[in-house]
């Protein structure tokens, strides 16, 4: 079983490609992706000329970080994350849960630049991995700034303590788990007065390059930094964000891709690696 592109895909191939509804909404509905199979991550770049940067781009996403090839630049700053309470949609695609944001959520300042906070989903397990090791899931914060360009914030998380976040969601999460959808629909369910401002915490260690989108259209140059910090999650959550997943996307990760020559960066303020 394979999955349409949904509304909020559509949406973030519109924003990154710079390309009318009226010239994508159509073709864009009648492409399936999915995680297995013909229509898995392997054949997407093959599913549409929309999604060649799947298969022929040099510069995709996820990566294996490895520490000890990593370099440290020390002209990277900290990231200031300013985030404030803010009503959501929490959106099931069949192929991953997010948060949308329809209002001004807050801003990530990267490299002396604004980004608006717009959505976060996640993916189980990990996309990135550290030294190999692959985590029960990753979130990715996705920020757009007013010049278009993209920079995305990702969140490993370990088995542990529950996650703040998906504790104030979780009455949400289940009532997602009972919508019943089509391949070519989404659910939506409102939160109201979400605070995010726990997401904020300063961050002294990330790394830092530049990639792609992990889901199609795949589109590249997005800027990523993968938090250095690895969170908590419990397993009980890790089930509720699989739940409402069409059965073939209960595992909603890309394959490394290559790094083709690119460097990872490290922001380090205490000096570690």
């Amino acid at each position: 079983m394979s999955l349409r592109i949904s509304f909020s895909v559509l949406a973030i191939t519109l924003l990154l490609v710079g390309t009318s509804a009226d010239d994508l909404v159509e073709e864009l509905n009648s492409i399936s992706f999915g995680y297995t199979g013909v229509h898995g991550p392997e054949k997407w770049g093959s599913l549409s000329p929309l999604f060649s940067a799947c298969s022929n781009g040099k510069r995709q996403s996820p990566v294996n970080i490895v520490k000890n090839k990593v370099v440290r630049n020390k002209n990277l700053k900290p990231l200031t994350r300013d985030y404030r309470t803010a009503n959501a949609t929490l959106v099931n695609n069949g192929f991953n849960i997010g948060l949308f944001f329809e209002e001004n959520v807050g801003v990530l300042v990267a490299d002396g630049k604004n980004f608006s906070l717009k959505q976060m989903h996640w993916h189980s397990p990990s996309e990135h991995r550290i030294n190999g090791e692959q985590f029960p899931t990753e979130l990715h914060m996705v920020h757009k700034a007013a010049d278009g360009s993209f920079a995305v914030v990702s969140i490993l998380y370990q088995y542990g303590d529950a996650d703040p976040l998906l504790s104030k969601i979780k009455n949400e999460l289940n009532e997602l788990a009972k919508e019943v959808c089509a391949k070519n629909e989404e659910s939506h369910i409102p939160v109201k007065a979400l605070d995010t401002k726990h997401m904020e915490k300063k961050t002294r260690k990330y790394y830092r390059y530049i990639g792609s989108l992990t889901t199609p259209p795949c589109t590249e140059n997005v800027t990523w930094s993968i938090l250095g910090k690895v969170r908590s999650i419990s397993k009980e959550q890790v089930e509720l964000l699989q739940a409402p997943l069409d059965s073939t996307c209960k595992k909603n990760s890309r394959p490394l891709q290559e790094l083709n020559g690119r460097q990872i960066e490290l922001f380090a303020e205490l000096g570690d690696s």
